[in-house]
């Protein structure tokens, strides 16, 4: 039995490319200095002595900028590659992660974020690029899933560490994060090669009837849907952490153990389930069961509060499934909808969809949840995760009659 466990793991992980590998672990260096954003508001109100109101506007413009970013990364990505693109905005995220610690002016801080959130977003496109380019087709979703793998452990490392550094000094979270951005632009220059398309190549490439994916109809429709599950994706980690607190009584040090549980999950579980699943089922199906399972995760929540641990741990193992069935499936349809000379403005684009996602929801959500409760919340996001997997499934069975 552990002979078989052993080589369902070693068949999940095999057969990538050395690229991808090593792109997974300068992810995983990348993510572990991604500390200074999640304490963000947290640095504004107790470092700076500002109010809650000032640091909601500087997690505002940082989304407003991550926009324009994912938009500007993904053109140049097809303009110069993907390599230079992901070299120099984590070289320069680098750099401004460690000016930002020196400013203390609100209006230079408001200014700088927009042009910090620039550069970090910005490397996102060319990153879902380079991973494209470094994996065969039938490999593609795996590859995905080893960058989100590494993302996690990455993100939950450097949180950890985050939280430790911002109880000694804050200003170490944008020294930290600003060094190690700048060494996982360092290791790509010195691990990953420079991949160029041959002339040829770019010629025959399969280019969708829409180079832009703006008109791409079918595309836009499928980023709607998209942006409808970021923005519950987005609630569950802003809102819920609040509430286990706040309405079932949970304490912080327990909060934190369920919210890691997400990272643990998908670091045992996501690639040997991917590897089980694979042509099971059409991809469109695992992309529904994501938003299908983020419904369920909020219901758990309108469950009577017996046992409220046990009901907080269902929420976060049923999301956590959905995300590992629907983000990697949903990563691959996006490098699949586009061709080699038009793949970074795609992979923008799915960026953007995750942007504007990060900032109407948290505003909408909060203003659902101070005038009517967490209660209508939750049943707003049951209702929204649902439509959203109905979204997905029509979007592709009329895509499939159509052909």
């Amino acid at each position: 039995m552990i002979q078989k466990i052993i080589q369902t793991y070693r068949v999940s992980f095999s057969g990538l490319s050395r690229e991808t590998w090593l792109l997974s672990l300068v992810i995983l260096v990348n993510r572990c200095g991604y500390m200074a954003v999640p304490f963000m508001s947290m640095y504004i109100t107790q470092s700076l002595h500002r109010s809650i109101e000032d640091a909601g506007v500087v997690i505002t413009l940082f989304g407003a900028g991550s926009v324009l970013g994912a938009m500007a990364g993904g053109y140049l990505t097809d303009k110069l590659g993907f390599q230079p693109v992901q070299i120099g905005s984590l070289i320069l995220s680098g750099f401004f992660f460690i000016l930002f610690g020196f400013v203390s002016n609100f209006f230079a801080l408001c200014v700088l974020i927009v042009v910090l959130a620039f550069f970090v977003e910005a490397f996102k496109p060319a990153n879902q690029t380079a991973i494209a380019a470094y994996s065969t087709p039938d490999r593609l979703i795996r590859s995905y899933a080893l960058n989100r793998l590494a993302t996690n452990i990455g993100f939950g490392f450097g949180t950890g560490v985050g939280g430790i550094l911002a109880a000694i000094n804050y200003h170490l979270l944008f020294w930290v994060d600003g060094i190690v951005y700048i060494l996982a632009g360092a290791m790509i220059i010195m691990l990953l090669p420079k991949r160029q398309m041959k002339r040829k190549q770019l010629e025959e490439a399969d280019v969708p009837a829409a180079g832009s994916p703006w008109r791409d109809a079918f595309f836009v429709r499928f980023l709607l849907m998209v942006t409808m599950y970021m923005i519950c994706f987005v609630l569950l980690f802003r809102f819920v952490p609040v509430y286990w607190k706040e309405e079932m009584g949970i304490g912080e040090s327990t909060i934190g153990i369920l919210l890691g549980m997400n990272g643990i999950v998908i670091a045992l579980f996501e690639m040997v389930l991917l590897q089980n699943l694979a042509n099971r089922r059409p991809d469109h199906f695992y992309m529904l069961s994501g938003p299908f399972f983020c419904g369920l995760a909020f219901l758990a929540l309108l469950m009577p509060f017996i046992l409220p641990v046990v009901l907080a741990a269902a929420t976060v193992i049923l999301f956590t499934t959905g995300e590992m069935l629907a983000l990697p499936y949903i990563s691959t349809f996006v490098m699949n909808r586009a061709s080699d000379t038009n793949r970074g403005k795609y992979s923008a684009a799915y960026s953007v969809s995750q942007s504007v996602a990060q900032i109407i929801g948290p505003v909408l959500g909060g203003y659902v949840a101070g005038h009517w409760g967490y209660g209508t919340l939750w049943i707003v996001l049951v209702i929204l995760s649902m439509v959203c997997a109905m979204g997905f499934r029509l979007l592709f069975q009329r895509d499939v009659a159509l052909r």
